[in-house]
């Protein structure tokens, strides 16, 4: 047995987790609580599954909490259960984004690890506050950039890392969809009606929602840091107050160059999104939508076709994969697999340690980049379409 601030747990017993938001008829909760069941690590225990009371209860008991743990806020909730020995270790926050900060902070504050969606919050200063109080905390703040969980995603990073590509050159990523190709926000979408809202989204439409995760995968595997942009953010539906098409130019350091597109108007396209990273020895390619499956072409040589199962398979994808190749797995097992990374971290920090090193995902830090890269994005659309450096 040991103890974690006034919280009794065994070491490798299941991780107690609360929820923030995710109630009644929300999509991402939903698969947050598949993600965090399907390796069996986690018990959801407590919740403030929505800012209407009646609804947070009802969702509540769907799920099998208890109706003392269903609280009628985060503030609320986070108090409780930082008092209670069986109280909740980590928390996951599945709000709209303008909700991400102020949760995050009273969950680190009453010394409870934090598991939040993309993007981290809406502006650079709110995202700086939260590394910050990280730090001080001593918790963990894990973003679920899930797509970085992907077993094939792991493999084309371990093949960048391990220099089977030469020196990178060329970095080319999209994310083309095509949901609001009309005004979804009109006509009673919940969905589409807080992402397209400034003051509940921020700054950034298209480029905060899918824009972010197609620059967080292409940063994850190649490891370049961004140097500068150009961007040119459209709004292409008519009273719509966000972009919805992303086009933007790339320098990293080191000389490597890149492009990012990201859409959510590009009709024909459900969740397109594809990366390319091509250097001086080799290129790769990776799409989403048949994920178990890397190409790979050394300079001269026939494309390889590697499989999730197969014989080109390495360890870092075996160990992200849970069934034989040609049995698909994909977007919930990839989120399973950051759910499963943070559970080990967890486990680890329940006795002062840390984790091993091959246990990796997305961090508070990762949030902060993704933000800075949010508010260069504007500022150089805004600005007339100029190079704009990032901080």
């Amino acid at each position: 047995m040991t103890i974690e601030g006034s919280k009794q747990t065994t070491a490798s017993g299941k991780i107690r987790l609360g929820m923030v938001g995710g109630g009644q008829g929300a999509f991402i909760g939903a698969v947050h609580r598949i993600a965090a069941r399907l390796d069996d690590q986690y018990d959801l225990v407590a919740g403030a599954l929505s800012s209407d009371p009646e609804r947070a209860m009802a969702s509540a008991a769907d799920l099998g909490i208890a109706a003392d743990r269903s609280y009628a806020s985060f503030e609320e909730m986070a108090k409780a259960e930082a008092a209670r020995p069986d109280g909740i270790e980590a928390v996951s926050i599945v709000t709209p984004n303008h909700m991400h900060a102020p949760a995050a902070k009273a969950f680190l504050n009453a010394g409870i690890h934090v598991i939040c969606d993309k993007p981290i919050t809406t502006t650079v200063e709110e995202a700086r506050e939260l590394v910050s109080l990280a730090e001080q905390s001593g918790k963990i703040f894990a973003l679920t950039h899930n797509y970085t969980g992907y077993p094939m995603i792991r493999q084309a990073k371990a093949m960048v890392d391990q220099g089977e590509l030469g020196d990178i050159r060329v970095v080319q990523v999209e994310y083309p969809q095509d949901w609001l190709a009309t005004r979804a926000e009109a006509s009673g979408s919940k969905q589409a009606e807080w992402r397209t809202d400034p003051k509940r989204s921020g700054a950034g439409g298209c480029i905060g929602d899918i824009g972010t995760h197609a620059y967080n995968l292409a940063s994850f595997v190649t490891g370049l840091e961004l140097d500068q942009l150009l961007a040119d953010l459209t709004t292409f539906v008519e009273g719509r107050l966000l972009d919805d098409d992303v086009q933007i130019l790339l320098r990293f350091k080191g000389g490597a160059k890149g492009h990012l597109w990201a859409s959510q108007v590009a009709v024909g396209n459900e969740n397109q999104l594809k990366l390319r990273v091509f250097g001086t020895k080799a290129g790769l390619e990776w799409v989403q939508a048949d994920p178990n499956y890397l190409w790979f072409t050394r300079f001269g040589e026939p494309k390889q076709l590697l499989t999730r199962g197969g014989a080109g398979a390495w360890d870092e994808a075996s160990r992200m994969s849970r069934i034989p190749g040609g049995h698909p797995e994909g977007y919930l097992e990839g989120f399973a697999n950051i759910y499963s990374e943070i559970a080990a971290a967890i486990r680890a920090a329940r006795t002062g340690g840390k984790a091993a090193a091959d246990v990796t995902f997305p961090s508070v830090y990762d949030g902060l980049k993704g933000m800075q890269f949010i508010e260069a994005a504007v500022a150089s659309s805004q600005n007339g379409n100029v190079w704009t450096k990032l901080p």
